[in-house]
């Protein structure tokens, strides 16, 4: 298929989608009953449609697939056996569940203190930029700037490093090392790269919600005797801990999802896969889609109670 008959097809779905649209208007305009009612379903059914074509039958298809191996047999349980019990796929989890406690934790705190420190000084706005920076940079973007921090190069007459780190190292006397092998601190220098990118996103939000505080709560502390770290233990953190939770989980969620920074910096090699990118490496490397499945199952088994903490939560501020 050539790219103009992709094109045809594009705006041949856009006419039909429109023309759907225009006559769902066009029957709910002449419905006198219950107009409301069925100009409400005109507008929701066409989410509900997409949102079915879209999320939950590829869902209810891949849960049905990872029951099934390669060759499209009926093995019941044995991928997610697989996955528990083989050694390879053991370091998978073990490293996802590392980025999963890490990051957030990281993130949150760095992004925290942060807002505290430049919370109404001369430079807030300038220093609030420097942090939140890289969040405009993609995870892929990132990750090739990090890359080129953690280069290495032979310790050799005539080699010069142009990995910073390594550049340091040899200022100070050390031996250049490479970073991204050896395990398991290469996945500790593959978290750094996403803790530098969400922690600019943890101090916008923990920032306005430090601003939010009723200054009539800050000044009687303050006539209580609080200040420094008593203040920021007593009064800032209860305060805003909607917000800390909010941070947390939406950092979780989207550490369970990496995939960009593992796929640039190492391929999965040297003990670095999480389940974010294996179930790429079995579905479409080694066309394992049975085991693909079943890892991406699990994958939503773990966001999905976490998105749900996070709904309630944002509800219960809402309504305070």
């Amino acid at each position: 298929m050539d790219n103009s008959e992709k094109l045809l097809q594009m705006v041949l779905a856009i006419a039909l989608f429109g023309a759907l649209m225009g006559l769902i208007l066009l029957l709910t305009g002449r419905v006198r009953k219950r107009a409301d009612l069925w100009q409400s379903l005109a507008f929701v059914l066409p989410a509900l449609l997409l949102l079915s074509v879209g999320l939950i039958y590829p869902a209810i298809r891949t849960t049905y697939q990872s029951f099934f191996d390669r060759a499209g047999e009926f093995v019941g349980g044995d991928n997610y056996q697989f996955v528990f019990t083989n050694d390879a796929m053991i370091t998978v989890l073990r490293n996802t569940a590392i980025w999963v406690f890490l990051t957030p934790l990281l993130s949150t705190f760095i992004g925290l203190v942060y807002a505290v420190l430049v919370d109404r000084s001369r430079v807030e706005a300038a220093a609030k930029a420097v942090i939140f920076l890289p969040m405009a940079i993609s995870l892929v973007g990132a990750s090739i700037i990090w890359k080129f921090v953690y280069e290495y190069r032979p310790d050799q007459q005539g080699i010069e490093q142009i990995g910073l780190l390594n550049q340091v190292l040899v200022w100070l006397g050390a031996e250049p090392r490479q970073f991204l092998i050896g395990e398991p601190w290469n996945t500790l220098f593959l978290i750094v790269i996403m803790v530098w990118v969400q922690a600019g996103f943890a101090m916008t939000v923990l920032s306005a919600a430090i601003k939010a505080i009723p200054s009539d709560i800050t000044e009687a502390a303050q006539l209580d005797g609080l200040t420094g770290v008593r203040m920021f233990r007593y009064i800032t953190v209860p305060s805003i801990r909607p917000a800390l939770v909010v941070v947390l989980t939406t950092i979780a969620i989207g550490t369970l999802k990496v995939f960009d920074i593992v796929r640039t910096m190492t391929g999965g090699q040297f003990g670095t896969s999480v389940i974010s990118y294996e179930f790429y490496t079995q579905g479409f490397r080694t066309l394992n889609t049975g085991v693909a499945s079943s890892m991406a199952v699990i994958l939503f088994v773990l966001v999905v109670p976490i998105v749900v903490y996070n709904v309630r939560q944002m509800r219960k501020a809402e309504y305070r």
